[in-house]
This record gives structure tokens, C-alpha cells and sequence, in this order.
């Protein structure tokens, strides 16, 4: 069975490997991440039809245009357009060294840049990576890893510069304390983020999370980052069902690429997760707390089949994370806000 699920992700990554990155002007293409997530949870099968639907909306990948030099990467770092040199930069990097190598590498160079795009880079290559960890190499898992690292590259935007980390909140107890935007901002994410340089109302509550000093606190304080977002989302996710779910998986992609790096990149891989998270959910969090909490899918199985049956991409890396979550820490309202989630999202048919 794991041989058949392996081959199933490979035919996925093979066909989306022949579209973009993002269709329909900066929406992104979610298909790597949500075939991934539905392997992972044992549904491959179901894999080719998931992927008959949603494909049919997608762009074709964009070609290389211009070598993106080994020294001058900076000047190319978040511009999508350049999304196919940047796929093939890292095609050539993967096929000269292992791909931690690479990860090594990069991860340093893109950390900075994890909001861009609505943090879908850092996701796409959390996908891959446990892809990588879970079922081994393949050409093509490696090649959908050198498009998720490309997609990181070409969306990069950084959130403004923060001071170190000096408070002694919990990840729960500081992202509670996070206000909501404090002005209507209808637009991309992009300029909502801006908002945030310079208010202090975002950077008080963000500073006061505990640092971390070693890499095994800051793998334990990403956990419960993640945790605490899963919560948070079930609480504000009503400010927007749709975004507030990167604030979710944009952490949760972090953790699952910690393994695969130095242990000296795991302290600041949590210091951005954090403050992404907390990001986003001050510019898209409901303003008050909901009224109610639906009821949790029984157990993670369950969430899994409503997830697919629902077909939205948004809820299917949702409860993916949710069930993480609960299999870490057996808290049931992980598995409610994947059930908000479908409530909040519209389905695909």
C-alpha cells in the first residue's frame, strides 16, 4: 500500500508539475499541497479525481527566461515572474547535491521572506519535504521539492524587522493577545502586512512570546504555536475562513521541514513562524470570538473523508493540520476547527 500511494503522489506531481505556481493573477496553485495532504492521510485513491477538478482552473508553468546567477539570486528573490528561472536554478541545484544540501543552503536565504505570497512557498515546500521524509526520493518528489523551493524564492516578502523575542507568554497566551487590523483594509495580503510596520499594538503582544534557547525549546514552542493557531482559527477564524487558515499551516509547514534541517536553523525557523502567524491573524482575525464551536469529526479518519467529501484545498491542509495537532496533543477542538473550516469555506464540486 505504501508502494501504491508513493506511485500515486508521483503521477500527481507530474501532472502539476506542467502548471504554474499561481493562476488567475496571484491566486496559488494548491494542487502539490493538497494531493500531499490527501496521500499522507491514506486517501491516494482518490487522488486522480481531486485532481481532474481542480486542475482545470490552473495556468501553464512558466517558462525560464533568464539565468538566475549563483551570486546575484538577490535580485530575482520575489519576483514571480521569474518564477520558471527560479525553478530551474533550483532543478540544477538538486541535481549537483543532496536536497538537505540544498534546504540548508536556501532555507536561510528564504526564511525572511516566509509571509510572501500568503506564506503558500513556505507550504508547498513543508508538503514536499514530508514527502521526502515519509516516502523516500523520487525524481519526481525531488522535482516537485526543486518547484516548491522556486515558488518560496519567487514570492518572498518579508515582514518588517523585529526586535528579539524577550517576553514569558506561552505561544496560546500571546497569540490571545493579538488585536485584530483596527481599520477596514480590503486588500492583498501583501499590503494588509504593511500595515503592521510600526504599530505597537501588533508588536507588543508579538515580542511577548518566550524565546527560544534551544533548538529542542524552539521545535517544542513551534508545536505549540501551531496548536495555539489551530485554537485561535476556531475562535477568529470567521474573520476570514480562507486566509486565516495559512496562519494555521504556514507554522505547521515549519515543524515538518525542522527535521530536515540544521539543528542550528531551528531557532530562528520558529522566530519567523511565530510572527507569521501572529501576522496574519492580526490582519484577517474576527474581531470578536464565535458565538459557538461545532462538534469534532470523531477522530482523524473521519475529519480526513469530510475534508475530501467538502473538496475545498483550504480545508483539506486545514484538517491535515488539525489531525497533527490532535495526534500530538489529543485536543479535541483541533479537530472543530477543521469542521469550522467546511463551515466557513464554500465546497468544491
Amino acid at each position: 500500500m505504501r508502494q501504491q500511494a508513493a506511485e500515486a503522489l508521483d503521477e500527481a506531481f507530474a501532472r502539476l508539475h506542467r502548471t504554474g505556481s499561481e493562476f488567475d493573477d496571484k491566486l496559488s496553485n494548491h494542487g502539490p499541497m493538497a494531493v500531499e495532504a490527501l496521500v499522507h492521510a491514506g486517501q491516494w485513491e482518490a487522488v486522480p479525481a481531486w485532481l481532474d477538478s481542480y486542475t482545470r482552473r490552473l495556468e501553464p508553468v512558466l517558462r525560464p527566461t533568464e539565468r538566475i546567477g549563483r551570486d546575484a539570486w538577490r535580485e530575482a528573490l520575489g519576483d514571480r515572474a521569474r518564477d520558471g528561472d527560479w525553478i530551474a536554478l533550483f532543478t540544477d541545484e538538486i541535481a549537483e547535491r543532496p536536497w538537505r544540501e540544498v534546504l540548508a543552503l536556501w532555507w536561510p536565504r528564504l526564511l525572511p521572506g516566509l509571509p510572501g505570497g500568503a506564506t503558500h512557498g513556505v507550504i508547498r515546500v513543508g508538503h514536499a519535504v514530508r514527502a521526502l521524509l515519509d516516502l523516500g526520493e523520487s525524481p519526481v518528489r525531488l522535482a516537485e521539492f526543486a518547484h516548491a523551493m522556486a515558488y518560496f524564492a519567487s514570492s518572498n516578502q518579508a515582514l518588517p524587522e523585529l526586535p528579539r523575542l524577550a517576553g514569558g507568554r506561552t505561544p496560546f497566551e500571546a497569540l490571545d493577545a493579538v488585536p485584530p487590523l483596527p481599520i477596514d483594509e480590503k486588500d492583498h495580503i501583501s499590503r494588509r502586512l504593511d500595515f503592521l510596520a510600526g504599530w505597537d499594538a501588533w508588536l507588543t503582544p508579538t515580542l511577548s512570546v518566550q524565546e527560544a534557547t534551544t533548538p529542542e525549546r524552539a521545535q517544542a514552542l513551534l508545536a505549540d504555536t501551531v496548536h495555539a493557531a489551530t485554537l485561535r482559527y476556531l475562535r477568529r477564524g470567521h474573520g476570514s475562513g480562507v486566509m486565516n487558515v495559512h496562519a494555521v499551516t504556514a507554522p505547521s509547514a515549519v515543524l515538518r521541514v525542522l527535521p530536515a534541517l540544521p539543528r542550528e536553523q531551528w531557532i530562528p525557523s520558529y522566530t519567523t513562524a511565530w510572527a507569521t502567524s501572529s501576522a496574519v491573524f492580526a490582519v484577517y482575525s474576527g474581531r470578536e470570538d464565535a458565538t459557538g464551536t461545532p462538534a469534532p469529526a470523531p477522530d482523524p479518519v473521519e475529519a480526513g473523508l469530510r475534508a475530501l467529501a467538502h473538496g475545498d484545498e483550504h480545508v483539506i491542509k486545514l484538517v491535515d493540520t488539525a489531525v497533527d495537532v490532535f495526534a500530538r496533543s489529543g485536543d479535541t477542538r483541533a479537530l472543530a476547527a477543521g469542521t469550522l473550516a467546511a463551515e466557513l469555506i464554500a465546497p468544491e464540486h
